[in-house]
C-alpha cells in the first residue's frame, strides 16, 4: 500500500474506490446489496468503483455500510501532543485560515 503523501487527489480516490471494492467482496455483497444496504443509488456506486468519483456523503453511507466508520473517525482529528514539553511549548494557533 503506497502512502497517501506520494499520490496525486485523483489517484487517491481511485485507490479508495478499489479498497471499498475490495471490502464489499470480502463482505460477499454484491454492488446492488450495497446500494441498498447504505442507500447510495447503484449507478453512483457503479461510478464510484470504477472512477473514485463520488460525494462525500454517499463516501460516508458507503464507509458505514461496510463497516469501516471508525476509520472516518480518525480523520482530520487535532494533532495529539506526545509529552508535557510539546503541550507547554504549543503556542496558541489561529483559529481561522489566511488568505494565500
Amino acid at each position: 500500500m503506497m502512502s497517501f503523501s506520494l499520490l496525486a487527489p485523483e489517484e487517491i480516490a481511485t485507490d479508495l474506490a478499489k479498497r471499498a471494492k475490495g471490502r464489499r467482496l470480502s463482505l460477499d455483497l454484491t454492488l446492488e446489496g450495497l446500494a441498498k444496504r447504505s442507500g447510495v443509488a447503484l449507478g453512483t456506486l457503479k461510478k464510484f468503483e470504477r472512477t473514485g468519483q463520488i460525494s462525500l456523503i454517499s463516501f460516508i453511507r458507503l464507509t458505514v455500510a461496510l463497516k469501516d466508520d471508525a476509520a472516518l473517525e480518525r480523520l482530520l482529528l487535532e494533532p495529539e501532543y506526545d509529552s508535557l514539553e510539546d503541550v507547554l511549548g504549543h503556542k496558541n494557533t489561529r483559529k481561522r485560515g489566511r488568505i494565500t
